[in-house]
């Protein structure tokens, strides 16, 4: 993607998330924000959101966070939802109730030019585990935040704690190769999976009081609506999808069978609850 407001090392996910990471997210956003809603209503708990503050969320995607968060700064307050994807920005705007405080702007958070010291808190719905050099663009969106201002974010933690995405996966690697192995400080969704690299990358951007809240939950890859539905969803989205690409058409067969297979046994009524983990970090500037 020739975009001059990336900075050249986020590149590769900028040209990702606007082909086709982003025509997934967007066509399956309403599936994806019932499976995450338990971990969005964690994270705004923990945001505290006060009448009339000013947020940028970053990474917001297709806004539904966006959205939850003006709902509760109202018209008073203001938020900025921040993302690099173009279509899933489109579909943000086109959700965005016309009387809530909310805009939308595409960019790269590592090097956009934040007004300084604008913001009262940063917010992050899973948006921030893919930056090429964190540290830089932690940094970059702490120059938003008023003296005092807060980040809070949500992070996958560990891939063996998270068998909703990886159970599927193990599945589909029966039957097509194996995808390009990632180190764990590589951008993707598990890059902030550890502790100590989460606190170091905040403590070298700047950031204060530091806090990392392990949560482990259930999520139901159903969405309450029975087994296929949990199917098309771990087909869809995710490191399965990725391992897909390519690949003929008897291959995606087997794939969806072992994955039903598997689902199958975790089915308890319509749901599908499988177990996740998440960190819900919060830092403050000074």
């Amino acid at each position: 993607m020739d975009n001059p407001g990336v900075h050249e090392a986020n590149a590769d996910q900028a040209a990702y998330w606007n082909g086709v990471a982003g025509r997934r997210w967007t066509d399956r956003q309403e599936t994806l924000d019932v499976v995450l809603k338990p971990i969005q209503d964690l994270l705004l708990a923990r945001a505290s959101v006060t009448p009339g503050e000013r947020i940028l969320d970053i990474g917001c995607g297709c806004g539904t966070s966006t959205i939850a968060l003006a709902q509760q700064t109202g018209r008073t307050g203001h938020v900025t939802g921040v993302d690099i994807s173009q279509p899933m920005l489109a579909r943000a705007r086109e959700r965005a109730p016309v009387d809530l405080p909310i805009e939308f702007v595409l960019a790269d958070a590592t090097v956009h030019p934040f007004a300084l010291g604008s913001t009262d808190l940063l917010v992050s719905r899973f948006g921030v585990m893919f930056f090429a050099n964190p540290t830089l663009s932690f940094a970059n969106m702490r120059s938003a935040l008023r003296r005092d201002g807060r980040f809070v974010f949500a992070s996958w933690r560990e891939p063996r704690l998270n068998p909703w995405m990886l159970l599927p996966l193990q599945e589909a690697y029966k039957h097509v190769p194996r995808l390009p192995e990632v180190g764990p400080e590589d951008p993707g969704p598990f890059s902030f999976g550890r502790e100590e690299r989460v606190r170091r990358i905040l403590s070298q951007a700047g950031y204060a009081r530091i806090s990392l809240e392990a949560v482990d939950l259930t999520l139901d890859l159903a969405i309450g609506r029975g087994l296929e539905s949990a199917v098309a969803g771990a087909l869809d989205i995710g490191p399965v999808s990725r391992a897909l690409e390519g690949q003929p058409p008897e291959a995606f067969a087997k794939v969806r069978d072992a994955i039903r297979t598997a689902l199958a046994a975790c089915q308890r009524g319509d749901a599908v609850p499988l177990g996740a983990s998440v960190w819900i970090a919060s830092a403050f500037n000074h």
